[in-house]
């Protein structure tokens, strides 16, 4: 009884939303991710933990994945190009973090990069006749091309070997944009596959935690982390408007996939 009152109670609470003005929508959002902020702030209290929990969140979405792979034996509702870009840009930062400064970060990109070559086997061999190609019409160079021209551009300025600091900047330009082909599939297909479901949300968790730490740092330092010292001019902005871009680009699927399950259910299909 008390979880069905709870289930009814939320549902008459979305469907008062759903009723209210996009400024009343936009506005409630605000206010939930700046209460989740203020709450990430007050228990947090070593950003470093924020970039180990959103690299740990994106493996266990990773594992979902695999799972599904072997468990059900087909790949249907997956995009074959995120995977690929996903692998890239871990490949990129993997080849940077190795040279300058191995540590725990390291080890998750490595269990995420193994991964996500497991997942891209299994889909272009193991479950091949699964695959949907006319749905995953994204082309992969339009990220990659200007991703790699932005990180020439723009890049951090370190003591280390030039080529290193590009490859680092175009790994995370890539990251921002790299789910936009997952999204593109499940629009094409008008519908959301359950695991996938998972994994998409599990990106944007992962987001929104890397995000609040670059919120939390630039409040506490007044806006001077944005343009550290020594760090290239305007590379952390850079580097906070791709986290930035890469979290708006996952809230609106997070939105409806998490008003979806307090309702009981899943999302089955893309918001327009």
């Amino acid at each position: 009884m008390g979880t069905k009152r709870g289930n009814s109670s939320l549902n008459v609470l979305f469907e008062r939303l759903r009723k209210q003005s996009m400024k009343v929508k936009i506005f409630c959002g605000a206010l939930l991710a700046v209460c989740a902020l203020v709450a990430l702030k007050f228990t947090i209290k070593n950003h470093y933990y924020f970039f180990i929990a959103s690299e740990a969140i994106h493996v266990a979405g990773i594992i979902a994945l695999i799972y599904k792979l072997f468990a059900l034996k087909t790949c249907s509702g997956l995009s074959l190009i995120t995977q690929e870009l996903t692998a890239l840009f871990l490949a990129a930062r993997l080849s940077c973090s190795t040279l300058t400064v191995a540590n725990i970060h390291t080890v998750l990109d490595l269990i995420s990069f193994l991964s996500t070559l497991v997942v891209i086997w299994m889909i272009r061999f193991k479950l091949k006749s699964s695959y949907i190609k006319e749905l995953d019409n994204m082309r992969l160079y339009f990220l990659v091309v200007p991703s790699a021209i932005l990180a020439i551009l723009i890049h951090p300025h370190t003591s280390h070997w030039p080529l290193t600091r590009i490859v680092w900047a175009f790994s995370l330009y890539l990251e921002a944009v790299s789910v936009l082909p997952q999204l593109r599939f499940m629009q094409n297909a008008k519908m959301i596959e359950t695991f996938t479901g998972y994994y998409v949300f599990a990106l944007g968790v992962s987001r929104f935690v890397a995000l609040a730490h670059w919120i939390i740092q630039t409040y506490e330092t007044r806006g001077a982390f944005l343009f550290l010292a020594g760090s290239g001019y305007f590379w952390f902005l850079a580097a906070f408007l791709a986290e930035m871009v890469q979290s708006f680009i996952l809230a609106d699927f997070c939105y409806y996939y998490m008003k979806s399950f307090m309702q009981g259910q899943l999302l089955r299909k893309m918001p327009v």
